[in-house]
């Protein structure tokens, strides 16, 4: 017999299936695609997701699939934004392998109390096996570092490093919309198993967390097209909730 929270995954699937996909990947097909074929062809990003494949523990909701996901909208983001202040061809290239390896490593010690210093140190060590410059490698730290909402950011002295946070933070901020309700939230459900009704009790709470995050993105892009993820989030959210209190009153 299927848990309630593997029939409520399929609910939301198919509540998500209903609503548009954000503008996001309409609008900056093109950069989604770069970025796409980037991760997909570039050898040291491949070798860099083969190792995190088997060193990611899949069962927090923040698992592969996700990386893969803040990995290539990070890499759109930066093309969008590199080509706005005048990135070169090749400098392009360069900070998307950078913000996409940031991408990859970025979670890598989710279960950890603090986890995106962690994962910065980790991302350390890991990258002194790639071609990456100590500079690079450091730009993928403070990254990690930056990367959670609500919380004070590391100084960051150069634009380029700046923006490779930026977009790390904001493709990862991208995941609260309907992904959230895809699967991130379901993994992490049925990692923990509260009964449904200590689910339900701390659900507006997270619907209040996914409204506080429309004003947190940081590059003019994410500033842009970010809200529209998080408003789909919560009308997702919404009905998801009513399916909850009318289909499965009989388990709160």
């Amino acid at each position: 017999m299927q848990s309630i929270y593997a029939l409520l995954r399929e609910q939301a699937r198919l509540i998500v299936s209903s609503f548009p996909s954000p503008d996001f990947y309409q609008d900056h097909f093109q950069a989604y695609e770069y970025s796409s074929r980037f991760f997909k062809a570039d050898p040291e990003i491949r070798k860099l997701c083969r190792f995190v494949s088997e060193n990611l523990d899949d069962d927090f909701g923040h698992g592969l699939q996700h990386a893969i996901k803040v990995t290539i909208d990070a890499g759109a983001l930066m093309n969008i934004e590199g080509q706005a202040v005048g990135y070169s061809e090749s400098m392009l290239e360069r900070r998307t392998q950078i913000v996409q390896s940031a991408g990859l490593l970025h979670d890598t010690k989710r279960k950890k109390k603090d986890h995106s210093k962690h994962g910065a140190d980790y991302a350390r060590a890991v990258l002194e096996n790639y071609s990456l410059s100590y500079d690079e490698i450091e730009d993928v730290c403070r990254a990690i570092q930056n990367h959670e909402a609500f919380k004070s950011n590391i100084t960051i002295d150069t634009a380029e490093g700046v923006l490779i946070s930026d977009c790390l933070y904001d493709a990862d901020k991208f995941r609260w919309g309907p992904d959230n309700f895809t699967d991130t939230l379901w993994d992490m459900v049925s990692f923990l198993n509260p009964p449904l009704s200590k689910f339900m009790a701390g659900y507006p709470q997270g619907m209040e967390s996914l409204e506080k995050i429309k004003t947190t993105f940081r590059t003019e892009t994410g500033k842009q097209y970010g809200p529209q993820f998080l408003d789909l989030g919560l009308a997702i959210g919404q009905k998801i909730h009513d399916v909850i209190l009318s289909d499965f009153s009989e388990y709160l």
